[in-house]
């Protein structure tokens, strides 16, 4: 593929500044890119590399004035260069259009056309697969699981009876929903399991990482709302409800009957106690661990979770420790004396 950068300039809506005519074929990281490649540059960090760099055109942010390289001003360049990414290196897919004569299909299932399912692909009785789904090998979909338009089943996802999964999903490998929550009562000297048979709902634009596990309600459903993206080795547990447009990074860990408001950030490792209710708009830091419910807007840190200037608060006088230590040894040497 190629393209003139006044042609990719007028496609993303920027500023061009430089040779109109130079012919981009591929797109590169900004350290490495060669000629006839594009990158971009998106924070003050990197600007250093735009003298340095070999690219034939940089995608930059408006606050460069100017270069001696050719430039495309834009106020967000680096979703203009995912916008690119998408174009010059397209999603490609082995799968073919309709179901493999090696896949296990049940009684009264529902594939419309466009719909692809893939070799050793099982799927149980009334399961529903919308127009342009793809249904990757090895993936196992369970009774009545409803799989809506292009979304993608990566191979060896589990998804259990009763699940329902929006538009444009993506689920990776080796992830799991709806299986049964981590529900036991004491009954003397044993354990009995609570029965699990509620649902599970996976709305429009949602994006699950590799071995995740998503667990299905007790009674009612678990849910995690449109625009969600779920990093790898993420648990969300029973009648959990995730808001929209909350992003989480690896080995979040979430208990049940917990309510994450709408576009909450997440670090890895943080931890969640069970019927917390978490505001809008809320940062969680890597590593928390969140015992109370918090309001909108507030930035947390540290275990158990403190705001972050606290949390700071906490920390500057922990480093003092051993300061202070050896200051009362003195004194305790002095007073001996």
């Amino acid at each position: 593929m190629e393209m003139k950068l006044s042609e990719i300039a007028e496609m993303i809506g920027g500023e061009l500044i430089g040779n109109h005519s130079v012919i981009i074929r591929d797109v590169a990281q900004i350290e490495n890119a060669k000629e006839g490649e594009i990158s971009f540059i998106a924070h003050k960090k990197y600007f250093k590399f735009l003298s340095q760099t070999n690219a034939s055109g940089i995608i930059v942010p408006t606050d460069i004035v100017s270069s001696d390289k050719n430039i495309i001003k834009i106020k967000n360049p680096y979703i203009s260069f995912i916008k690119l990414v998408q174009m010059f290196r397209p999603l490609q897919t082995t799968l073919k259009i309709g179901i493999d004569e090696r896949a296990v299909i049940g009684n009264n299932c529902k594939i419309e056309d466009g719909g692809s399912i893939a070799a050793y692909a099982v799927l149980e009785d009334d399961v529903i697969i919308r127009k342009g789904a793809k249904i990757f090998p090895g993936v196992y979909l369970g009774r009545k699981v409803v799989v809506d338009e292009d979304a993608v089943i990566y191979p060896n996802v589990s998804i259990l009876r009763n699940v329902i999964i929006g538009k444009r999903v993506i689920i990776h490998s080796g992830t799991v929903i709806g299986s049964d929550g981590f529900g036991y009562v004491r009954d003397g000297e044993q354990y009995v399991k609570v029965p699990h048979t509620g649902i599970v709902v996976i709305e429009d634009d949602v994006e699950i990482g590799a071995n995740c596990t998503v667990d299905r309600a007790t009674i009612g459903e678990t849910r995690i709302k449109k625009g969600c993206k779920i990093d790898n080795l993420i648990h969300i547990a029973h009648n959990v409800i995730v808001g929209e447009n909350t992003v989480m990074a690896a080995q979040v860990g979430i208990s049940g009957s917990t309510t994450i408001g709408k576009d909450v950030q997440i670090g890895g490792q943080a931890g969640f106690i069970h019927h917390l209710k978490i505001g809008d708009r809320v940062q969680v830091g890597a590593q928390a661990g969140v015992i109370n419910s918090l309001p909108d807007d507030t930035c947390v840190w540290g275990t158990p979770a403190k705001k972050l200037t606290e949390t700071k608060k906490i920390e500057i006088y922990l480093r003092k420790i051993p300061d202070l230590f050896k200051r009362v040894k003195n004194l305790e040497k002095r007073n001996k004396s």
